[in-house]
């Protein structure tokens, strides 16, 4: 049960209102993070999805964001976010042995994506502190402007995943196995 004030989306009016009507015609529902988040902040949610947009922009493919998010998403224990990028991963082409091991740390099939997953989970896990031998083996397969990107998949999931754990949102997706 959510611990933060939650109202239904019907309540919902202004800026929260638009940005509802919008996500509804994207995505044919409006999921509990984005409902629970935007009626206690728009600006916040607004951010959320402006940030998100600029990642389908970058330099990264979809599958290397999902696999960014998951990994994040593990080392937070975010549970709505891996059954929400589980699912979003499941549609950028991921199966379940790359998204398990973007999540755990093993081999997930692609040797790239491998590499990107534990650069993401080494940043999160060491605040931004990896060693400069990674950054090398990273730089060997990803471009300079993919490792910012990399950044900013970073700064997006960890946003929501700070909400959902504070707010403990009901995960309204399948949860990730």
């Amino acid at each position: 049960m959510p611990r933060l004030t939650t109202q239904p989306i019907t309540e919902a009016s202004g800026q929260a209102a638009q940005l509802f009507t919008a996500i509804k015609a994207a995505a044919g529902m409006v999921p509990n993070a984005y409902a629970n988040m935007g009626m206690l902040s728009p600006v916040a949610l607004e951010s959320v999805l402006h940030l998100d947009g600029a990642l389908r922009k970058s330099s990264l493919s979809a599958r290397e964001i999902e696999i960014v998010k998951l990994a994040v998403s593990e080392k937070a224990g975010c549970d709505y976010c891996l059954a929400a990028h589980t699912l979003m991963g499941k549609k950028a082409g991921l199966d379940n042995q790359a998204m398990l091991g973007a999540r755990h740390g093993s081999a997930g099939g692609d040797e790239k994506l491998d590499l990107l997953a534990e650069f993401a989970r080494g940043l999160v896990g060491t605040r931004g502190t990896v060693s400069a031998a990674l950054v090398e083996r990273v730089r060997a397969v990803y471009s300079d402007a993919q490792i910012v990107d990399t950044l900013l998949a970073i700064s997006a999931i960890t946003l929501t995943n700070l909400f959902n754990r504070v707010n403990d949102t009901v995960v309204d997706f399948p949860p990730a196995p």
